[in-house]
């Protein structure tokens, strides 16, 4: 593939009012000047759908389904911490379930407050792995243990990546790992429950992080025989990462500018440059027990160049009041662990950037055709176009069974218990 190298940064567009446009006399032609002139005239995601009363409802409603689900999920797993002391095997099988309820969560979420179009392409490496099925959904057919690098584009990408883990044919919602920034653990309910899952929190201070981050890595290393390896083996996990460090913005654009000047490499246009350090010493825990990184190019149509994705998709418009992305686009290849020069720092730091380089071209030609490079297997449509939502709407049920299990039980003793007291008075 060649690859399309930007030497300098792309910057934001002014306001209007900073570019002296006068008032035409009809709407349309202020429309058209201001459009000619580069200035961002309608959102992306169409005109705002709800007012807002509805809006406020649809935060209400949203609120309370979140921290149901999360007190559900959290109560589950305190239910089984007993499990951790009793059999290992069994207890990270208990997680990885309730692990699957937070990815219903994120998917059923977005299905009904910000129902979204995705389409999904890929290189030659993943051919056959990309496959539509009968409903007009999608099955990635990717192995069960492999490391996930992407674009930071929005807040929201690991929200779309975690529902990609879902329509895995084995499903992997249940096995995802995510680093995140310590603070996070922290938050009443959900930070407790991100530590249940394994997750892993960064100082962003590697002295610091580094014994962390191989322990938790060391974790997923270990084999065990049991409910999700079977005999005894290594337990399945995507484990994602963002190699830019945080999602695109003015300020982190003109960083990756100065840092790219600093360095004396060549910028890029649509991402921000990767940082290695992190990615090397997780691959190098990880050797021997994964055979691929997969690779997906995440872009959000409706964002133009100088634009960035956290300006105009907030979760206020794409969650409440109904402007989600027209699409949001994933093109996937992968890339052998055995080929990927681990052993050598600089080299290591020369192959990731030469990865950002190719997709930072592919992201120049979604720019400038609206569509990411065709799948190019005959036998494969040039891409898949499905929506984020559940296979089955039932799959709701498992965030809250244990709960109710648990509701029930306190009640049938509630019962018994008067039954006891009445009895003898």
């Amino acid at each position: 593939m060649s690859v399309k190298m930007a030497s300098e940064p792309s910057m934001r567009r002014k306001p209007a009012e900073e570019q002296n446009i006068t008032k035409p006399e009809t709407p349309a032609v202020i429309k058209s000047l201001r459009k000619s002139r580069g200035v961002r005239v309608d959102h992306p995601g169409g005109e705002i759908k709800h007012g807002l009363g509805m809006q406020i409802l649809r935060i209400i409603l949203a609120t309370i389904y979140t921290i149901a689900t999360c007190i559900s999920i959290v109560t589950t797993q305190l239910v089984g911490l007993p499990l951790y002391w009793y059999n290992k095997d069994l207890y990270y099988a208990y997680m990885a379930l309730t692990k699957q309820s937070f990815g219903i969560y994120v998917t059923s979420f977005t299905q009904w407050w910000s129902p979204t179009v995705v389409r999904i392409s890929g290189d030659a490496s993943v051919a056959g792995e990309l496959v539509k099925t009968e409903n007009g959904g999608v099955q990635l057919q990717f192995p069960d243990r492999l490391v996930l690098i992407a674009n930071h584009q929005l807040y929201s990408d690991w929200l779309y990546l975690w529902w990609a883990a879902y329509t895995n044919k084995r499903k992997m919602h249940g096995h995802i790992y995510i680093i995140l920034k310590e603070s996070l653990k922290h938050i009443p309910i959900v930070g407790w429950g991100m530590m249940f899952y394994g997750f892993i929190f960064m100082s962003r201070k590697m002295a610091t992080d580094q014994p962390r981050i191989a322990h938790r890595l060391n974790k997923l290393k270990e084999r065990h025989s049991g409910p999700l390896s079977g005999e005894k083996g290594l337990d399945p996990m995507w484990l994602l990462l963002f190699p830019e460090g945080t999602n695109a913005s003015p300020n982190m654009r003109i960083k990756s500018a100065e840092w790219a000047e600093k360095t004396g490499v060549a910028d890029v246009k649509h991402t921000l440059l990767p940082r290695s350090t992190g990615s090397l010493f997780c691959l190098n825990e990880l050797e021997n027990t994964v055979d691929y990184v997969y690779d997906c190019t995440l872009a959000y149509e409706g964002i133009e160049c100088g634009e960035y994705g956290q300006d105009l998709y907030t979760l206020r418009s794409m969650y409440f009041a109904g402007q989600p992305p027209p699409s949001v686009n994933m093109y996937w290849r992968k890339f052998a662990i055995k080929d990927i020069p681990l052993q050598d720092g600089e080299k290591f730091d020369l192959w990731l950037r030469e990865r950002w380089y190719e997709k930072d071209a592919i992201m120049e030609e979604y720019a400038s055709t609206g569509r990411f490079p065709v799948s190019p297997s005959e036998s494969e449509e040039d891409f898949i176009e499905t929506e984020v939502k559940l296979s089955h709407r039932w799959e709701v049920g498992n965030i809250f069974v244990v709960l109710a299990a648990l509701g029930l039980i306190f009640n049938l003793l509630g019962r018994a218990w008067s039954v006891v007291g009445f009895g003898k008075r």
